[in-house]
């Protein structure tokens, strides 16, 4: 499955990804090393999926207004900005890495509808390789653990 992923890319350069119109799965990981070839390592903090009609680009974009504090409504990058708060300190140490899966989700036919049940199935499968290799959820996978920005403000 890992090799299913595209290689870690800049959080800046995400837009420029094969199949990121597509829905499918998502990683972010913080690293101040330069990441390159996509593995479960420590440093991945948090998987995602989305199966909405605007694909990766739209799910990503939302992560990104939720940790530059424009707009609270993704709940993982909440998780994530609890942790870091200040944006353009961490800007540069953000990756990201996509499986996307080629299917129609504004008018599915049951082929597309399977589809999109993989996806589903692959974050379960991301997170269970996950812990296999590190023993833990993605810390920002972690509900139990990870504290949300949004609950701290007044």
């Amino acid at each position: 499955m890992q090799n299913k992923f595209t290689n870690w890319i800049k959080w800046e350069d995400r837009n420029n990804l094969n199949g990121i119109n597509y829905p499918g799965i998502y990683c972010i990981a913080v690293s101040d090393k330069l990441l390159t070839e996509f593995n479960f390592i420590p440093e991945l903090e948090y998987v995602g999926m989305t199966n909405s009609k605007g694909g990766l680009k739209s799910r990503l974009n939302q992560f990104d207004t939720t940790i530059k504090k424009k707009r609270t409504n993704h709940g993982g990058a909440d998780r994530f900005l609890y942790k870091y708060q200040n944006y353009d300190a961490i800007k540069d140490s953000i990756y990201v890495a996509i499986q996307s899966f080629k299917c129609n989700t504004k008018n599915p036919l049951p082929q597309d509808l399977r589809i999109m049940g993989e996806i589903t199935k692959c974050e379960y499968d991301c997170w269970a390789m996950y812990i296999e290799n590190n023993g833990r959820f993605p810390k920002f996978n972690d509900k139990n653990n990870a504290l949300k920005f949004s609950k701290i403000r007044t």
